[in-house]
């Protein structure tokens, strides 16, 4: 069992091959959980919707932390703004089971995700 598990994960991070990868599978990661947060909210599950929106909410922070902002000038200044309002939009569903909120931020995370394939395809 343990050996299956170290396979999977060796296997996994052979398949993260640079860091343009690893931005478009955390914009993935987010537009999916963001997704399980509203069914949840959708089946009043409290429990998931506060996992998934902390999940989210993570991402978003993982994203900011990466952000050059010496090299990466304006676009960075933006995306930084842009990261920042997501988790505020995702702390107010979270508070207020708004699920206005949340697809705002899924609507962001898809075009997050299609201008970063366009631009690293």
């Amino acid at each position: 069992m343990y050996s299956q598990a170290v396979s999977s994960y060796n296997q996994n991070n052979i398949n993260i091959e640079t860091p343009e990868k690893l931005i478009e599978m955390l914009y993935e990661g987010a537009l999916r959980f963001t997704s399980f947060a509203k069914k949840s909210i959708e089946k009043d599950d409290i429990e998931k919707k506060v996992y998934w929106i902390n999940r989210v909410i993570n991402i978003f922070a993982e994203l900011l932390a990466s952000l050059d902002l010496e090299k990466g000038g304006d676009i960075a200044l933006y995306l930084s703004g842009l990261y920042e309002q997501q988790i505020k939009f995702l702390i107010e569903a979270n508070v207020n089971n708004d699920t206005e909120k949340l697809d705002i931020v899924i609507k962001v995370l898809k075009g997050l995700l299609e201008a970063w394939k366009e631009q690293n395809g």
